[in-house]
């Protein structure tokens, strides 16, 4: 597989995608036409969400599809180069997908060597199921269950930041309710910056700011270029791909 997992479409006061061009630049070499799916775009129109990706990728002499776009989401993913999954609101997201029965032929296809690119929502559908999403659930999809390009959860938008007054769950106590329920589940949380690059069977962090793993109730800081090679055979025996419940016994 080829993934290119960004946490975010900015970091700081970036301009859209513009800290990750270098990465981008290399992940779509011999490209020349990008799908992108924008199904995860809620309060901006799927047009000009794709502009904006688009614009974006003027530098890179990509031409970017907007699977909107397409008489056949199937025909379009079965033909795709490459794939780009937008960020937004990641229930929606996996909802169009299962609305449109392509979640298992985008797994297909990436697993063939597809190369693919989330950011935000697009890249928590590609851990195994998005129940460490930062969404509101507006809407209900097929399943939690996601494209498991990863055996793992992910957390993009990663902040442990807490303001002061504030009486809330933060960040870490979500993820350590998850957690709680599921000890032996891996959750990689990706802070604004940073991305997961996975080139056949190496996985890799990307970023200076580097990311966190928890798991079995633990939080454990992850170094930019860390190796997490060994995360891709860390599958749950009792997770279904493709089924609507998702069972991990401790």
């Amino acid at each position: 597989m080829q993934l290119l997992l960004l946490s975010s479409s900015r970091a700081h006061n970036s301009d859209y995608l513009a800290p990750y061009m270098d990465w981008l630049s290399g992940h779509l070499s011999g490209i020349d036409e990008l799908l992108f799916i924008p199904y995860a775009g809620v309060t901006v129109s799927y047009n000009d969400y794709l502009q904006q990706v688009a614009s974006a990728l003027t530098p890179l002499s990509v031409k970017v599809k907007g699977l909107h776009q397409c008489q056949s989401p199937q025909k379009a993913i079965a033909d795709a180069q490459a794939i780009a999954v937008g960020g937004g609101n990641t229930f929606q997201l996996l909802h169009k997908l299962y609305q449109q029965d392509i979640v298992h032929l985008i797994e297909q296809r990436v697993t063939s060597g597809v190369p693919y690119i989330g950011w935000s929502a697009g890249s928590n559908i590609a851990g195994a199921t998005i129940r460490t999403t930062n969404d509101m659930p507006i809407v209900e999809p097929a399943s939690f269950n996601a494209l498991n390009l990863l055996p793992l959860q992910l957390n993009p938008h990663y902040s442990d930041y807490k303001p002061e007054g504030f009486h809330g769950e933060t960040r870490d106590m979500r993820l350590a309710e998850f957690m709680q329920l599921n000890p032996q589940t891996p959750i990689i949380a990706l802070p604004e910056g940073t991305a997961l690059k996975c080139n056949g069977d190496e996985l890799t962090l990307l970023g200076k700011d580097g990311g966190y793993l928890f798991k079995g109730g633990a939080k454990t800081a992850i170094a930019e270029n860390s190796d997490l090679s060994h995360f891709l055979d860390n599958s749950p025996p009792t997770l279904k791909r493709r089924g609507i419940n998702y069972t991990e016994k401790s």
